[in-house]
């Protein structure tokens, strides 16, 4: 039986009275602002009062003024219907003025408060690290950006192919493509200066093959003097709900050595873009020149993280290399952030064929050592077609593995060889939640999430020990 997509059913409709009610909610910020205003307001009151008595006691007689300050009616009550009849236009002038001056920046249908509701959530939301490249980590951080804005990706700049490979060539830049995937997925406003960014040039001599983003990102190295500057003022322009930045601004390659099938003897591939086009079985790659330094703040984002995530992606040649920068090693090592590596799905041609859970876990301690992750998670369901030459990556021998490992339904049933983005994201923040307690936030899509929390709960299954401290 096929699987169905999880879709998220249409938000309850709201009356006037719901939606002002939701602006008093705790955590929005705005009662604060809205008692300090009525403070302001009673004490000019106040000092309009004082005026206006002088000229009512000068004139005793006014018939004019004695219906205006409603002397028909006992003291008590002329002070609470003036009082009450003045904070219900304060509070409508309040809640029409945010509109006025807000629903130009919003999408058709946002409603002002769920807009300021989520912005505050996610802005309270964890510190999350995560490290790899490629269409993996573009589809983790598309879920996460549901429930974080601090949120920082360390990307790999050991790319050498397609449009990074280049611009690499011809500017000496680090590979802009995994960087540009990353910014892009982590932008709130997906419409079109998002698409603009991700465009692809598929005609001209020159521009044939290039990405708009990757020479937009060019052009801001150049303006502001270097990549990473570019890199920030790229996300700033996208308005993304956390950053981007790489592992190294060294010019480094990335060398494989694998085992030929028609041959004993191991060959040295330099180049990310030739690793997989060669047959044969990886059994390590490294970086050239070897040992680069780590970009300061991918370090400082990683010693102050409360979470720290590996993968997915591309094994070899998207995760691994970044925890060839030793620094990122050490940094992951002494982070007393919780620390996951997430599994690809399937396998990949030319990189991973044939792997298990427990051969993704291996390669990782190969290159990094012991002791660099607190908990594994992996996909467990398997329906769907993939393509050829595609299988799944199945279970090895996980009771023999010295790290935990979870279980659960993550595949996009669409490209069941994918991750599906808000059921890994679910996966991920309930697991947290677990170790450190309620986060006290929700996503912003209240009811999808909820079906994927009962998802994890009755297909997941949790194996070892939670708490590393």
């Amino acid at each position: 039986m096929s699987a169905k997509r999880i879709k998220r059913p249409p938000r309850r409709a709201e009356g006037q009275w719901e939606r002002l009610k939701r602006w008093l909610e705790p955590g929005l910020g705005v009662k604060r602002w809205i008692v300090t205003l009525i403070l302001a307001t009673a004490l000019i009151g106040l000092g309009v009062a004082l005026l206006l008595l002088d000229i009512y006691r000068a004139n005793p007689g006014s018939e004019f003024l004695a219906v205006l300050s409603l002397a028909v009616f006992p003291r008590w009550l002329r002070a609470l219907l003036l009082g009450g009849f003045g904070l219900v236009i304060l509070l409508v002038s309040i809640f029409r003025l945010s509109r006025a001056l807000i629903t130009p920046f919003l999408k058709p249908g946002d409603e002002v408060v769920e807009v300021v509701a989520a912005h505050r959530r996610r802005g309270r939301g964890p510190r999350i690290v995560a490290i790899g490249g490629g269409t993996g980590l573009s589809t983790l951080l598309r879920g996460l950006k549901q429930y974080s804005n601090n949120i920082t990706a360390i990307v790999t700049v050991a790319d050498d192919g397609g449009s990074s490979g280049r611009l690499r060539r011809s500017l000496g830049l680090p590979p802009p493509g995994d960087i540009r995937a990353c910014i892009a997925a982590l932008s709130h406003d997906e419409d079109l200066l998002t698409q603009l960014f991700q465009y692809r040039f598929r005609a001209g001599e020159e521009l044939n093959g290039h990405s708009f983003g990757n020479l937009f990102i060019a052009a801001l190295s150049g303006v502001t003097g270097s990549f990473d500057q570019g890199v920030l003022e790229a996300g700033r322009l996208l308005s993304i709900g956390g950053s981007v930045m790489p592992s190294t601004l060294v010019d480094v390659n990335l060398v494989a050595e694998k085992e030929p099938l028609t041959s004993d003897h191991e060959i040295r591939i330099n180049g990310e873009s030739r690793i997989s086009d060669i047959p044969g079985r990886i059994s390590r790659v490294e970086l050239s020149p070897s040992a680069p330094p780590a970009y300061p703040g991918a370090i400082n984002a990683i010693l102050n993280a409360d979470l720290v995530i590996l993968g997915p992606g591309s094994l070899y040649t998207s995760v691994i290399p970044n925890i060839l920068v030793p620094d990122i090693v050490g940094a992951i090592k002494a982070t007393r952030a919780f620390r996951m590596f997430i599994c690809n799905v399937a396998n990949q041609p030319g990189e991973t064929e044939g792997y298990n859970y427990k051969d993704h876990w291996q390669a990782i301690e190969d290159h990094a050592g012991p002791g660099l992750i607190d908990l594994m998670i992996i996909n467990n369901y398997y329906e769907g077609r993939l393509p050829e030459n595609v299988d799944w990556v199945k279970n090895g021998e996980t009771q023999q593995m010295d790290v935990p490992v979870f279980k659960t339904d993550l595949i996009d049933y669409d490209k069941p060889w994918h991750h599906d983005s808000y059921k890994l994201a679910e996966s991920i923040i309930d697991l947290l939640e677990e170790r450190t307690g309620p986060l006290e936030m929700l996503p912003d899509n209240e009811e999808l999430s909820a079906d994927i929390i009962d998802i994890s709960m009755h297909k997941g299954a949790y194996y070892g020990n939670k708490n590393r401290h």
